[in-house]
């Protein structure tokens, strides 16, 4: 079968799957009675044609919403129109849960797994009747290891009752079940979406211990039992690793303490227990044979006991409860007749899986604040009789010398500042931590904004400080690289570390491991599209290098965001382009906001984006030969593009009109007010905005409000020109045939396009202040889709992923009418002056705008 015809059967699947779907079940939403406003859904398909053809003809927001109304409903004064609005911003909300829902039902009919990602399957079988091969895929398995890290950036829209609603509702589409799709839909319209106040870190963890409880947990279990079924080993390598953020990721958020980093450790094993207990029930269901009750009874004790009842000092039980489980498993195999010992293995697995802590909690602080931490002690206590307050005007060279790691049990003063008692109480807190839930509970430390081997050692020092000792001193420290210059300083960091006699010793009794953070989202704001992703590659080099040289296991942590932007994309394409000159045994990475839901809200889904990422670390383990291996000319290539890029990024970021423009044009000022994150939009919330302040998330998110999505392309064509104006372009066609690197960095690069629309802002083309500058952004953004066709051989953006593209063109159609009312809203802010009567009812009109426009791109912010 050609592959013509491949993409020809996606389409027409999508089609009917999805498409002719969403249609029928639509027009049914929209019948349904939900709000007392007569009319609502019968007007909103008009709506949503007229903001279409408004778009087209490129006429301001503010001219589509008017003209609307006098065609429509020209009898409704200014109070009832705005009504109206949030009425249609509602029901959109709905519409965007719909389609999620549809296609999550449909996924596996699209063929998502002839995506060249592959699956285990697709995997398996290239061991299939090679027993070398096999051989080979096993030992590869046995070492590598998968960590996804849910972390919680302000980017999750659906709250855990929507997100329980829209499981059923995938569920009853699969089986087009007509009665419960219509109940379902009633109770999605009267279900608020949103939350009034702003959680807290616990309630954001809380939100993300759903997809644990009712996702991960099936799903991290059946990758191990498909790998356990296939791979002889042990069983005891744990293929997938969970990780956590909320409650134990402080940086720049002043909500998170040592006290919700406790309710949240309490609160996962809680969870984690519950579905242990589950389970359990279901085991004493069918084991009802003689010789078992003493160890069932003291299952059933442990598991109820920790999921319901209130434990004021934990302990690590995973020994205990696996002991249990061998006794019943022995019982089954020598009496019964292994009778439901499947069901056995299947708790046994989870409880190796995930112990007493469901998910590794990672504690993260910057290290301006740790660096502060470290002068207070030494400054304010007896410490200063061990360390010379000199230490401070030292070169780092001195400073690496003059560390001297002594062991002391050291507590705050009481009038100490409230960042200074946190991070000592944390890191006591992190040994009760591990002695409750076991060395995994909490095990990392990550410095964000490390610039310095100093930064390392100096926060071992608090550890040593506070009640730690050397030798068993059972956490992992990492350094969190951002910026392209701090990535381009790296390698040399970790050869300080590396060469440091106590680092030294420390790494040997941690096995010799190292895991090191690289963060995308600040690289792209610091320097644009493609000068993070060079930076990081170059990087990952150099690091890789690096530790192979000092004979360390490295493994990357990457900090991925949703959108290209910001890492996301197509993340198991990278991976699986690796070659030999990146460590690649272990993947780790981030997933945040609407990707957790979009790509791991249900089991299937899960599964399958999981696999993909095993799959990507094992092929590129596997023919390391295959993948990328740029050489000289193909790197010069890539260099001199980011360079280019660069430098013209660098431009827009320092034009006068740069922030003014961004403030003025997106919800960037009014993030702050959208009740979905404990997080600030910015560090120094009551400073002056400064972009060196403005979170990453909030930076790209503002772009793509706007529906510019600037991070994703942004002198990426001015690169391309320069590169065909030079002769290379024969060579730049090569590279993105031959290299797995370039070319997804190009493809997810055209997917930002794709969910870019320039008409809506094309009323600015004649604005006085701002028109020249939206004309440079409309011309590079015009230059980078002409040039990206001509080097894919494309006709249209995203050519090559036809289900992709449509989905996306669909989503966007479905919020189009959003990204108007909430530019209508803008300039109407713009215009009156804060004491008129309507101002506030626009602020929130604009708010209430973002959420939908966010989810509906599935990877935006």
């Amino acid at each position: 079968m050609t592959s013509v015809s491949k993409l020809s059967q996606k389409e027409t699947a999508f089609n009917q799957e999805v498409v002719t779907r969403f249609e029928l079940y639509n027009s049914l939403f929209l019948t349904l009675p939900f709000y007392q406003v007569k009319d609502t859904g019968i007007l909103l398909p008009f709506f949503s044609s007229h903001c279409e053809h408004g778009a087209a003809e490129q006429l301001s927001p503010l001219e589509i919403i008017r003209s609307f109304f006098e065609k429509y409903v020209p009898d409704i004064d200014r109070e009832e129109r705005l009504n109206r609005l949030f009425r249609f911003i509602q029901y959109i909300e709905r519409q965007v849960v719909l389609f999620d829902s549809i296609e999550d039902a449909a996924f596996n009919k699209l063929g998502h797994s002839d995506d060249g990602g592959g699956t285990l399957h697709n995997l398996f079988q290239q061991g299939q009747g090679r027993e070398s091969m096999r051989q080979t895929i096993g030992e590869k398995l046995q070492k590598f290891s998968l960590r996804l890290v849910l972390t919680a950036h302000p980017t999750q829209f659906y709250p855990g009752p929507v997100l329980g609603i829209m499981t059923d509702l995938s569920e009853a589409l699969k089986h087009d079940d007509i009665n419960s799709i219509n109940l379902l839909l009633q109770q999605l319209g009267k279900t608020p979406f949103f939350n009034k106040t702003s959680p807290t870190p616990v309630d954001e963890a809380v939100s993300l211990a759903w997809f644990l409880e009712n996702i991960f947990y099936y799903a991290a279990a059946s990758i191990q039992a498909r790998v356990d079924d296939e791979v002889e080993g042990n069983g005891n390598h744990q293929v997938v690793e969970l990780g956590f953020w909320p409650g134990g990721d402080r940086d720049g958020n002043p909500n998170v303490s040592s006290k919700s980093t406790e309710e949240v450790v309490i609160h996962l094993r809680k969870v984690l227990f519950r579905c242990y207990y589950r389970e359990f029930k279901d085991l004493k269901k069918r084991i009802t044979f003689r010789g078992v009750n003493e160890a069932m009874n003291a299952l059933e004790k442990i598991l109820y006991h920790n999921a319901f009842n209130s434990n004021p000092k934990p302990e690590n039980q995973q020994a205990e409860i696996l002991a249990h489980l061998a006794t019943v498993k022995e019982v089954l195999e020598k009496d019964h007749y292994a009778l439901f010992v499947n069901l056995v293995d299947s708790l046994v697995r989870k409880v190796k899986l995930f112990g007493c802590y469901f998910a590794t909690l990672d504690i993260r602080q910057d290290s301006r604040v740790l660096r502060n931490v470290h002068r207070y002690c030494i400054e304010n206590s007896s410490l200063k009789n061990l360390v010379s307050t000199e230490y401070f005007d030292m070169s780092e060279e001195d400073k690496l010398k003059a560390i001297q790691f002594t062991e002391i049990n050291y507590s705050p003063l009481e009038d100490a500042d409230h960042l200074v008692k946190d991070t000592l109480v944390t890191i006591r807190l992190m040994k009760d931590i591990q002695q409750s839930g076991g060395e995994k509970a909490c095990q990392r430390f990550i410095i964000s904004n490390c610039q310095q081997a100093s930064d390392i050692l100096q926060l071992m020092n608090l550890f040593l400080w506070s009640g730690w000792k050397k030798e068993q001193l059972s956490v992992d420290f990492m350094p969190l690289f951002e910026t392209v210059h701090d990535l381009a300083n790296a390698a040399g960091v970790m050869e300080l570390l590396y060469t440091h006699p106590f680092y030294q010793e420390h790494l040997k009794r941690r096995g010799n491991k190292q895991t090191i953070m690289l963060g995308f989202s600040d690289s792209t704001k610091d320097g644009g599209y493609l000068m993070a992703n060079w930076s990081i590659y170059k990087g990952k080099v150099e690091l890789t290098a690096m530790a192979l040289k000092y004979g360390i296991e490295l493994a990357f942590f990457d900090g991925r965001g949703g959108p290209p932007a910001r890492g996301g994309g197509k993340t198991h394409r990278f991976y699986s382009s690796m070659g030999k000159e990146i460590a690649n045994d272990h993947i780790q990475l981030t997933i945040q906001g609407q990707t957790v839901s979009s790509l791991y809200g249900s089991f299937d889904t899960a599964v399958f984006n999981m696999e993909q990422l095993v799959n990507a670390g094992i092929v590129s383990a596997l023919h390391p030969e295959n993948n990328d291996l740029l050489d000289n000319e193909h790197r010069a290539l890539i260099s001199k593009m980011a360079d280019t890029s660069y430098n013209k990024f660098m431009e827009l970021r320092e034009h006068p009109l740069f922030l003014q423009y961004l403030e003025k044009m997106s919800p960037l000022k009014l993030l702050a007010n959208i009740n979905i994150s404990s997080r600030p939009t910015k560090r120094n919330a009551d400073a002056e905005l400064k972009l060196e302040d403005l979170r990453a998330i909030s930076f790209v998110t503002s772009w793509s409000q706007l529906k510019q999505n600037i991070p994703g392309f942004y002198g990426v064509g001015t690169s391309l020109k320069q590169m065909q104006d030079e002769g290379h372009w024969e060579g730049l066609k090569e590279l993105y045939a031959n290299s797995g690197f370039f070319k997804t960095m190009i493809d997810n690069c055209m997917m930002s396009m794709s969910k870019s629309d320039f008409r809506i802002t094309a009323y600015l083309v004649d604005d006085a202040t701002f028109g020249g500058f939206w004309k440079m952004l409309k011309a590079e953004f015009d230059l980078t889709r002409e040039l990206l066709l001509s080097l894919t051989g494309s006709t249209v953006l995203m050519q090559e992923y036809p289900v992709e593209r449509r989905s996306i063109a669909l989503r966007e159609k479905i919020v189009l009418p959003l990204v108007i009312l909430q530019h209508f809203a803008l300039q109407q802010l713009n215009q009156l002056p804060p004491d008129d009567k309507f101002y506030a009812v626009y602020n929130k009109l604009v708010v209430r705008t973002v959420y939908g426009i966010v989810n509906a791109g599935r990877n935006l912010a």
